[in-house]
């Protein structure tokens, strides 16, 4: 029987002939099959796992399971009906992790009542939730009672064994031959989806678009191979990383974001927690740290295009590349040419801070009113009272010497009388007069008080306080966030 390329190696859609199913395949099927018991499917991108539910449904016949996926607006608003009138019913919900934290821990509460009840009726809310790595003991903490009453599964990359049964059995309905699996498997590290990617593509060098008449066998290099994958793939994730690449407001030197992607795209797993990856790295610790709490959220929050790429929980830190074949895009992608095409300069020194605002405390709200601009204009700044809690337990004195003397990209200043005859402020100043003649400190005047060190020539920014907080306000925008701004790209 002839069969086509696409539905043998399936790139999108659920594998008639190629599906392999998880060791733990039985297991699943009996939680899913079992009716008062809550599911949890997780697992990295590209293992299968809905894949593997679609099939266990489609093998147990019978009653209709509903799929919702947090992807779309429209299934959230189905979810929250399910949840708000206890839906009888079985439904599989995708992208569990993607939910806000109290749907989520609502959706936790109807799945301890189902497997507390020991219903076994078709009554009652049966939950199977498809989501990410962790995704099981993160809902255990927001519900904790319902770890014994849960099927957790976690779906691995398939083995050696397993890529090796999926392309004989692909190779078969297409009457030919795929002889080096070991190099497939390599370059797919296990990965299905992209296995079925690669067959296809082999196929397609081959002139192999459907089943044969006569068995051949298919030759290919495996260098070319993946440049091919890559080019069918740039047209669909280019644009969405360049994107990512340039943050909110582009700026030539803003480049956090591509080295993060960059550093990512060299790990093994595509869900990191920036935490770790930022204390493992030391070359971009300060590019992730930079955009690791706001700006990052704010990115996926202001660019739909984007987050239906990526995934960034703030209070975890959790990054994920949920697309396998976006990961693999990026592992071959060309960085050179990316930086140019996104318009940044050459890499330079890598900071935590694009501002670090050294003040006195009789100026601590201009200080803060600054703070706050230029963090709403996509900068990441150093204003002592938003990081007291990570320092807990340490020395500012040892803090200071590194924000203001190497970890900023530039030190804003404000100076008068209160400035020149406090303690710290002194101490601030001596950690960064050395970059003065770098051009990297901006001062702010607030009066015609002279320091040394500071040239009374430098091109600084003259601001006069006002009483009205108001139009002090808009005068801090104009006079000084927007400057600095420009200052720094």
């Amino acid at each position: 029987m002839q069969q086509l390329v696409e539905e043998v190696f399936v790139t999108e859609g659920i594998p008639k002939f190629t599906f392999v199913k998880p060791p733990n395949f039985n297991e699943i099927l009996l939680d899913i099959r079992h009716p008062g018991k809550p599911v949890i499917i997780e697992g990295q991108s590209g293992t299968g796992k809905t894949t593997c539910v679609r099939k266990i449904l489609e093998q147990l016949g019978g009653e209709a399971a509903e799929y919702l996926t947090a992807r779309d607006a429209t299934n959230i608003h189905r979810i929250e009906e399910i949840i708000r009138s206890r839906a009888p019913g079985r439904f599989v919900i995708d992208d569990f992790h993607r939910l806000a934290t109290e749907t989520q821990e609502q959706l936790a509460n109807i799945a301890k009542f189902a497997a507390e009840s020991g219903q076994t009726s078709t009554s009652q809310t049966k939950l199977v939730l498809i989501g990410i790595n962790q995704v099981g003991s993160e809902l255990i903490q927001l519900v904790p009672d319902i770890a014994k009453r849960t099927g957790i599964h976690r779906i691995q990359a398939g083995s050696k064994v397993d890529i090796e049964r999926l392309i004989k059995e692909g190779s078969a309905a297409l009457n030919v031959d795929i002889p080096d699996v070991e190099s497939v498997f390599k370059e797919s590290r296990g990965d299905y989806w992209l296995t079925q990617q690669l067959c296809q593509t082999i196929c397609i060098m081959n002139d192999v678009l459907e089943t044969l008449d006569n068995k051949r066998e298919l030759s290919f290099d495996i260098a070319l191979l993946r440049k091919r994958v890559v080019e069918r793939l740039s047209a669909a994730f280019y644009p969405a990383v360049k994107e990512f690449c340039r943050g909110v407001r582009f700026r030539p030197n803003n480049d956090p974001y591509l080295k993060l992607l960059q550093k990512i795209s060299q790990q093994e797993s595509s869900i990191v927690d920036l935490n770790e990856l930022a204390n493992s790295n030391e070359d971009i610790r300060g590019s992730i740290n930079n955009i690791k709490g706001s700006r990052l959220a704010i990115l996926l929050r202001d660019k739909p295009t984007c987050a239906r790429h990526f995934y960034y929980n703030a209070e975890t830190t959790n990054f994920a590349i949920e697309d396998p074949a976006l990961f693999y895009f990026l592992k071959h992608l060309d960085w050179a040419k990316l930086r140019h095409d996104c318009g940044f300069r050459a890499a330079g020194r890598d900071v935590e801070y694009d501002f670090a605002v050294s003040f006195a405390g009789e100026n601590r709200e201009l200080a803060r009113e600054i703070a706050q601009q230029l963090s709403l204009l996509d900068a990441h700044v150093f204003y002592d009272e938003h990081f007291e809690a990570n320092f807990l337990g340490g020395a500012w004195s040892t803090q200071f010497e590194r924000i203001f003397g190497s970890d900023s990209r530039l030190v804003v200043c404000l100076l008068d009388n209160y400035y020149r005859e406090k303690i710290w402020p002194t101490f601030e100043r001596e950690c960064f007069l050395p970059r003065v003649p770098d051009g990297d400190v901006i001062p702010i005047f607030l009066d015609d008080t002279t320091f040394v060190g500071i040239p009374k020539d430098i091109i600084g920014i003259h601001f006069k306080r006002d009483e009205n907080p108001e139009s002090e306000s808009a005068r801090v925008t104009d006079e000084i966030a927007f400057k600095l701004i420009e200052r720094l790209g």
